[in-house]
C-alpha cells in the first residue's frame, strides 16, 4: 500500500503501474509515461504540418494499428464510456492480435474510433514504453484511467506531459454557460462569483473544451515554452 499526502491508497491496479513507471524512470528508460494529445477538431487548419500532437498524424506513421478494450474501464467499470478505444501500434498491436486480445483496424476505422471517443469527452493519451517509443494511443476517462488516476490520487504530475497547446479563452465572447467546465477533467476551469475562471497552468491541452463551446470563445494556442517530449 502506498501512502500519499497522509492518505492511504489501496489500489493494486494503480500501484503495480506506478512501481513499474518509477523503475523505468530510475533507469532512464522513459522520460514520461504518457502525453496528452489534443483532439484534432480543436485545432484550426493551418498551411503547415502541425506537430505529432494530433492523434491521427501519429497513426498515419505506424505500420499497423490494432484496437482492444480499454483495460482500465474493463477493470473498474465506473462509467458507460466506449470500451474499444485503446489503439495499439506496430509490434505491440500485432502481438495482442496474435493472442486474440485485439483486432487490426484500418486508419479510417481508427480515426472514427477517435472521433467517437471525443464525442464521449475522453482524453487522448499516448503511452510510452522503455525505448521511448509510443506503443499505444488510448482515449481515457477520469474515473477509470490508470494514468489520470495516478496524477490525481498520487500527485504524480511528473509522469504526464502536457500537449504543446493551451486552451485560451476570449472572456469578452464567453457568456459563462458552463459547458467547458463540465468538459474539463483537469480542473482548469471553474465558476467563481458566477463567472468563468481559467487556470492555464492546470490545463493539459486536450482541447475537449473547444469542441463544446457554442460561441467559439476558446481556441488552442501553442504554449510559449514547449514541454518535454
Amino acid at each position: 500500500m502506498i501512502k500519499i499526502k497522509n492518505t492511504k491508497i489501496n489500489d493494486s491496479f494503480l500501484e503495480k503501474r506506478l512501481i513499474k513507471y518509477d523503475e523505468w524512470l530510475s533507469k532512464e528508460q522513459i522520460s514520461c509515461s504518457s502525453k496528452v494529445i489534443p483532439v484534432s477538431e480543436s485545432l484550426e487548419v493551418k498551411q503547415w504540418v502541425l506537430p505529432t500532437e494530433q492523434a491521427v498524424e501519429i497513426l498515419r506513421k505506424t505500420k499497423s494499428i490494432a484496437v482492444q478494450n480499454c483495460e482500465c474501464r474493463v477493470h473498474y467499470k465506473r462509467c458507460d464510456n466506449p470500451l474499444e478505444v485503446c489503439l495499439l501500434l506496430n509490434e505491440v498491436g500485432d502481438k495482442f492480435v496474435s493472442k486474440g486480445e485485439a483486432r487490426h483496424v484500418s486508419l479510417i476505422e481508427a480515426t472514427d474510433i477517435l472521433k467517437k471517443a471525443n464525442e464521449s469527452g475522453l482524453v487522448h493519451l499516448t503511452l510510452y514504453q522503455p525505448n521511448f517509443e509510443i506503443y499505444a494511443l488510448c482515449s481515457c476517462c477520469s474515473c477509470c484511467c490508470h494514468e489520470l488516476q495516478i496524477i490525481k490520487l498520487y500527485g504524480r504530475n511528473d509522469l504526464m506531459v502536457q500537449s504543446d497547446y493551451n486552451a485560451v479563452t476570449d472572456f469578452d465572447a464567453c457568456y459563462n454557460c458552463g459547458e467547458c467546465i463540465e468538459r474539463c477533467i483537469f480542473g482548469a476551469r471553474v465558476f467563481k462569483d458566477g463567472k468563468l475562471e481559467y487556470n492555464a497552468d492546470a490545463c493539459l491541452g486536450c482541447g475537449l473544451c473547444v469542441t463544446v463551446c457554442s460561441v467559439a470563445a476558446i481556441s488552442m494556442q501553442l504554449r510559449e515554452s514547449q514541454p518535454k517530449t
